[in-house]
């Protein structure tokens, strides 16, 4: 396993060194996701073809990765080879914020991000390696993964669909009513149902497999996630996302709250 952490830990260090290059001489931030996504999944899969356990799990939980992996670096890259010359707000504001600094601060931000793609691929080979044979646990995680893969495709539908029609206005349609980020959640989800795949009692291993959604829940809620997303979307809706804001959740989907002001004005005319 040591050399199979050493090979995906490798895949992900050139790789966003890759990602940083092609982000500077294109200015087109976009790709970085995409090339992060690739090449976490392709690192995972590295680890668990090393592993040297019965080969039925690891089965499984590479083909999930790779499909997860393959689905969102798609949608990524594609989404941003039509997206113009536009570049992702994040890294923009990140890049205004480095000044002269920012090629050499990039760099070591996505090595950064190397890493947290290496804990995530430990975390999916841990899950890979539980022993026993199969029974209601995989099929419970089984079935939140797929649930959480088919959730992110329709969340990222759906808000394609909205910009194609309503383009600089705020999307609240379908799940984006409930949540402010569902594609967030989903994608907190999938890495929850490999949890659940690999769970079992209380050693090392299990800790390993905790690692993934935790450190997600981390980055996507509090870190690289909503906290600069919403911050450029305030800038750039202004009032109609911050009425967004306090009818609709920002991470957990639920139903939509009354918004307080608005209805203050509705009873004040």
């Amino acid at each position: 396993m040591l050399i199979g952490a050493l090979l995906s830990l490798a895949i992900l260090v050139v790789a966003m060194g890759a990602a940083a290059v092609i982000a500077e001489r294109t200015r087109r931030s976009g790709f970085i996701d995409g090339i992060w996504a690739l090449a976490t999944g392709t690192a995972a899969l590295a680890l668990i073809l090393t592993l040297s356990v019965p080969v039925e799990r690891p089965l499984v939980v590479a083909a999930l990765v790779a499909l997860w992996a393959v689905r969102l670096g798609r949608h990524l890259v594609t989404r941003t080879l039509k997206g113009g010359g536009a570049d992702d707000p994040r890294y923009a504001a990140l890049r205004r914020e480095w000044g002269d600094a920012a090629p050499r601060k990039l760099f070591m931000f996505l090595q950064m991000q190397a890493v947290a793609g290496w804990l995530l691929a430990i975390s999916a080979a841990a899950a890979a390696s539980r022993p026993g044979p199969f029974g209601w646990q995989d099929a419970l995680g089984l079935a939140i993964v797929v649930a959480a893969l088919a959730g992110e495709w329709w969340s990222d539908r759906t808000l394609a669909a909205f910009r194609r029609d309503r383009p600089g206005e705020v999307c609240d349609r379908g799940l984006w009513g409930w949540s402010r980020h569902p594609n967030y959640f989903f994608e907190w989800l999938f890495w929850v149902g490999l949890a659940v795949l690999g769970l079992s009692g209380f050693d090392w291993r299990t800790a390993l497999v905790l690692v993934a959604p935790v450190s997600i829940y981390w980055l996507l809620v509090h870190v690289s996630g909503i906290p600069p997303l919403e911050r450029h979307m305030v800038e750039s809706r202004g009032e109609a996302f911050r009425a967004y804001q306090r009818r609709v959740s920002a991470f957990f989907p639920r139903p939509p709250r009354a918004d307080q002001a608005d209805s203050q004005r509705d009873s004040a005319r």
